[in-house]
């Protein structure tokens, strides 16, 4: 944490011995962060043992020079008279309402007195009108004294408050302004403000002991239902709602902490504590039920899910979550459950084990913090790490990164640029997408272009702590885009390349690497095979060291194999004396460092079997792969592979670094792609990729048919012999497969295009639209389909060429190309036109339509969707004309046309129903509500939404659940029916807010405009 903010570390005790030892604010400002269970201590001693060693834990954590040390502690000789100033006020909303002053109970008078303190005190410092103390107070019905009753309570409230004061007295508690009243209490006197510093505090420590006993002490604030004892008004007014809602987050945010550290018995009683308030959450159920499979209540967690999956089906008529099934299958399983992401990123890989050597770099890079943390200067401080592969560049930067972690708590990025990979960079753009979405920043929200992400990138950086770690950089140009702009964080490239342009035009501190001495090399061989070993024949080791010529990367494949095969050192040192070959690209100016010979010692070492796997492996072209992708490359069965990567693991020739995905570094991927070269036939190799790209596609295509089942079909190539698919059962498999396999689905499709497999990558591009879209990876899907529209221009097919402009002209206009988008849908219909493809031309103007009426073109949109509607009729396309029936009724709705919106609609609903098509049914339902909203019809348009609303559910939709939500509280509040109007747009804000759609503002003026 950042030395200003040391004082808000310690919240309000620590304001307490600042100013009892009389500290200046700056003084106590250069301290570090003190744990709550420092202060408990210091609270239980302080009065026993002024000088008691918690006391001096906190003086040295404060970081306060001896003298002043000396007075903090005399500060807290023990206890003290009672005074004046020890009646402090305390006002507690966590619960039922209760005051204090002193030991003693403030009576508050009648219950709209009460209600009025309670509504100021669950807003602190927020100035609440005079007109939403009355709508709170008497609702619809005030007395016509109201605002003078008000005044009145106001009063009466000051005098209870504090009897001592002198009236009109500017140090009121309650205070006038404007047209309303404010209160002002901080964390001492208000349990709310002071559980909400105490979750900020446990939110930003990047130490999880220390955050989740934060906010174990935060949620220890509670007593109850927020306002447990005040008017059911009060109780469901929005800011009390959000107030209960701020402590299930922070119950989710400790049991997701406290998992990590096995406290599941601890995170059981908390959550059991809000388990009777939420008894349909889904997300606390699935938190509660991990909590008790940790402590061993496996048969509760079971039973857990069985009762709120039965209250889910009987009050809402909806199934369980994705999220809760995930968790009830794993816990039968007894599998690790699998939780939400940190809010901060930590993105480092994994500490290096056995780091060895590099003290001087590592002085070097202690001094650039040193030199950070002093705020001197207003420029970015970067450190390049240069020298050539293999050299442990990555080891360096990461062994130290983890060392210096806990200096930077708003998190860690790290990306591997892939700078010096045969199949190319990672682009800058791909990794600053990358870093946003690490900040949750929503695909649908992310800028279009490479300076926009850059600049919002910095923006979200500025005035955050944050290390970035930026590896294997191909020159100072590709990394530029993804430097910080102001300080406070720390930037560490690696690179084979010296970026001297980065040293000259931003101020980097060079720190080059070369191999490892001899010493040095010994030790990391020793702390890998046992220091008696290498001890036991030092000539070998000697030789050992000097053929791997220092390198890291060698001597670590060296160690690994000694360590699994029990011969001799002496042994070892014969086999690399006879080792011939070598990477000629990587083998550097030393004549002595050939990976070769390592990589081909550890590789002749694998049985027939793994060797072939290995060598086509440097055939895929993406980063990673799973089990079915290795069995369809190698064309043999899944079960077989599994034993082959698990030796390939052994001989440290590949990683296992997810759970089922497997990867290698990029000298390994050369290794195994020159091997291929000389030892497969052009004919194997051809056939390898072959059933790699079929792999692909068909489990692509398969994936596709889940999320979206009325989509039109396309002929695909046929599969080769061989072939292995991966399961996508259902629609989550299909979403979780698609995700998993994202960035490889698009490295597969860019082979495609430079092998000239135009098929394979116009299909491919088409398999993975649906995923694209609606995940709002509308960049990526810009690229795919630039890419199939070249390919389909090769192969010269005309439709299929239409198709592609079309597709493209989809992904521009997600993106805000709308000019391109036009041209593109216009080249289209030519083509569809010329050759009679009534559906090519229908689903052109269909999209058409969404295009004008997104840029606020109503009558356009009619118009096309009009055209698209025709052209579905005459081609005798049922789906096509049922959903173009909806678009053209919604289209009406939003020209105001609402009873040609019903006429549409209803003869959509109609055809859907017969179709089956769920999700259009349920968006005509939503259109028709719209419609009959707007013809001062709410009966008819509750009834409609309702309706939708449980089929959207039934279907996971939280997206158009959200909308139709919305709707719904806007008929509920033209009938009249204000409760039911604030429930459906409470449950709307909270869908809004937790996908974080913009429409979240409008609900929240909506909600504010009730009350």
């Amino acid at each position: 944490m950042a030395p200003q903010n040391a004082e808000a570390t310690v919240g309000s005790l620590l304001r307490r011995y600042r100013l009892a030892a009389g500290l200046s604010q700056q003084e106590l400002a250069t301290g570090a962060a003190v744990s709550v269970r420092t202060i408990r201590d210091i609270e239980r001693e302080r009065v026993d043992s002024p000088r008691a060693p918690s006391l001096r834990r906190l003086a040295q954590a404060l970081a306060l020079a001896p003298s002043d040390r000396d007075r903090l502690l005399a500060a807290l000789p023990g206890p003290r008279p009672v005074t004046r100033t020890d009646r402090r006020l305390r006002v507690e909303v966590l619960g039922p309402l209760s005051v204090r002053t002193g030991p003693a109970e403030v009576d508050l008078g009648p219950a709209p007195q009460r209600d009025l303190l309670a509504l100021l005190a669950i807003q602190p410092g927020r100035v609440v009108s005079r007109d939403e103390i009355v709508d709170v107070l008497w609702g619809d019905q005030p007395p016509k004294t109201c605002l003078s009753m008000v005044q009145t309570y106001v009063g009466r409230l000051r005098g209870r408050l504090d009897p001592d004061r002198e009236p009109r007295s500017p140090g009121d508690v309650i205070r006038l302004a404007g047209d309303g009243y404010a209160i002002d209490l901080d964390a001492a006197q208000l349990d709310l403000a002071q559980f909400q510093d105490l979750v900020e505090l446990g939110t930003g420590t990047p130490d999880p002991s220390t955050a989740v006993d934060l906010l174990d002490h935060a949620l220890r604030c509670w007593r109850g239902p927020v306002l447990g004892n005040a008017s059911p008004r009060l109780r469901s007014h929005p800011a009390a709602v959000a107030v209960g809602r701020q402590r299930l987050r922070a119950a989710l945010a400790y049991a997701d902490l406290a998992a990590d550290l096995g406290l599941h018995e601890a995170t059981v009683a908390r959550l059991q504590e809000l388990a009777p308030d939420e008894p349909l959450h889904e997300g606390l159920t699935a938190k509660l039920m991990v909590a008790l499979a940790g402590s061993g209540e496996r048969a509760a967690a079971l039973s857990l899910f069985a009762e709120v999956s039965r209250r889910l089906g009987d009050e809402l008529g909806v199934e369980p979550s994705a999220e809760l099934g995930d968790t009830h299958l794993r816990i039968l399983r007894q599998e690790q459950v699998v939780r939400r992401a940190d809010p901060r990123p930590r993105q480092l890989p994994a500490a290096v084990p056995s780091f060895t050597g590099r003290a001087t770099q590592l002085e070097r890079l202690d001094a650039l913090l040193a030199r950070e943390r002093s705020g001197h200067g207003t420029a970015v401080v970067i450190a390049t790490i240069d020298g050539s592969a293999g050299v442990g560049k990555t080891a360096l930067a990461v062994h130290w990164a983890h060392r210096a972690a806990h200096r930077f708590p708003d998190g860690q990025l790290y990306v591997n640029l892939r700078g010096f990979d045969p199949a190319g960079p990672v682009p800058a753009g791909e990794a600053v997408r990358g870093f946003l979405e690490a900040l949750h920043v929503p695909a649908q929200r992310m800028p279009v272009g490479l300076d926009a992400q850059t600049a919002l990138y910095r923006s979200l950086l500025a005035g955050r702590r944050m290390l970035v770690v930026l590896d294997n950089a191909r020159d100072a140009d590709h990394v530029r885009p993804l430097l910080p702009g102001s300080p406070g964080c720390l930037v560490i490239v690696t690179s084979r390349d010296q970026l001297a342009g980065l040293v000259a035009a931003e101020g980097a501190y060079p720190v080059p690497l070369d191999l490892l001495d001899p010493d040095d090399a010994a030790q990391l061989l020793a702390r890998r095979l046992g220091a008696d070993r290498v001890a036991a024949e030092p000539e070998a080791l000697a030789e050992i060291t000097r053929a791997c010529a220092g390198l890291p990367l060698a001597l670590v494949i060296v160690a690994a194999r000694a360590a699994t095969r029990p011969i001799s050192l002496a042994a070892l040192a014969d086999e690399l004396r006879k080792a011939r070959g070598g990477l000629d690209a990587f083998s550097g100016a030393d004549p002595a460092t050939d990976l070769r010979a390592v990589f081909s010692w550890s590789y002749r070492s694998l049985s027939e079997p793994a060797s072939r796997l290995f060598r086509l492996l440097g055939l895929h072209p993406g980063a990673d792969l799973a089990v079915p992708a290795a069995a369809s490359l190698a064309g043999v069965p899944a079960t077989e592979v599994p034993p082959l990567l698990a030796e390939l693991g052994r001989a440290r020739l590949l990683a296992e670094h997810a759970p089922g995905r497997y990867a290698f570094h990029d000298l390994l991927r050369a290794y195994a792609a020159e091997l291929a070269a000389e030892t497969n036939p052009p004919a194997e190799r051809h056939a390898a990729l072959h059933r790699l790209l079929d792999h692909y596609l068909h489990t692509a295509y398969a994936a596709d048919a889940q999320l979206n089942p009325h989509r039109d079909k396309i002929a695909r190539t046929p599969a080769q012999p061989g072939l292995t698919l991966d399961e996508v059962g259902d629609q989550r498999q299909a979403l979780a497969w698609f995700t998993a396999e994202h960035a490889t689905l698009l490295a597969v499709i860019e082979r495609t295009a430079t092998a000239g497999c135009d098929t394979h990558t116009w299909q491919l591009a088409w398999a993975v639209t649906t995923y694209l879209e609606r995940q709002g990876h509308w960049h990526d899907w810009v690229g795919v389909q630039d890419l199939a529209l070249q390919a389909t221009r090769r192969l010269g097919r005309r439709g299929d060429v239409a198709d592609a402009y079309r597709r493209l002209a989809r992904a521009y206009a997600r993106v805000g190309r709308y000019i391109d988008a036009h041209v593109h849908y216009w080249r289209a219909l030519d083509i569809f036109g010329e050759v009679g493809d009534l559906l090519g031309l229908a689903n052109t103007h269909r999209n058409l339509a969404y295009m004008c009426g997104t840029q606020g073109h109503q009558r356009d949109a009619l118009y096309h969707a009009r055209k698209a509607l025709d052209l579905f009729r005459a081609a005798g396309h049922r789906v096509g004309e049922a959903n173009a029936l909806n678009n053209v009724g919604w289209y009406h709705a939003r020209n105001g046309e609402y009873v040609e919106a019903l006429e549409h609609c209803e003869q959509a609903l109609e055809l859907l129903r017969e179709i089956n098509d769920r999700p259009g049914v349920a968006a005509t339902l939503d259109s028709i509500g719209y419609a009959y909203h707007h013809l001062g019809r709410p009966p008819e348009a509750v009834a409609s939404f309702e309706r939708a609303l449980a089929m959207f559910r039934t279907a996971g939709d939280r997206s158009h659940e959200a909308g139709t939500l919305t709707h719904l509280g806007d008929a509920y509040r033209a009938a009249g029916e204000r409760e039911r109007a604030r429930r459906a747009w409470r449950q709307a804000l909270v869908l809004l807010e937790e996908l974080d759609q913009p429409e979240a503002d409008e609900v929240r003026a909506k909600l504010a405009g009730l009350g």
